[in-house]
């Protein structure tokens, strides 16, 4: 797999080992850690190793990616035995996106309601 990386962003500074994280989930191309500012008890964020700015920027040719980092979000739930959790993508500034390098969000471990 291409490794294309962005020496900027802080998720491939993850990625590359150079920050620290609490990694709850690795494979070759997705890791999983938690949140440093939570808003749930469980609170990881699934990104793809690769740098990928936001969903827009990801092609047809990256569908398995993006089912796998679906099916990362619910191994991190039952590891965790979350009864119901959201996963979220925030997509570009105005859909609340902070770090550009794709990310889903998973919260759970309280009630979800609505959209917020």
């Amino acid at each position: 797999m291409s490794m294309n990386v962005d020496e900027t962003c802080i998720f491939c500074r993850i990625v590359s080992g150079e920050l620290e994280c609490d990694r709850l989930y690795e494979d070759d191309a997705v890791l999983a850690f938690r949140d440093i500012q939570p808003k749930a008890p469980v609170h990881g964020l699934i990104i793809p190793k690769r740098h990928v700015a936001t969903l827009d920027h990801f092609d047809d040719d990256d569908a398995q990616l993006l089912g796998r980092l679906m099916l990362v979000a619910r191994e991190i739930a039952a590891a965790h035995r979350l009864e119901g959790y959201r996963v979220a993508m925030n997509v570009n500034r105005l859909g609340g996106q902070v770090v550009f390098h794709a990310h889903l969000h998973l919260l759970g471990g309280r009630q979800m309601s609505g959209l917020g």
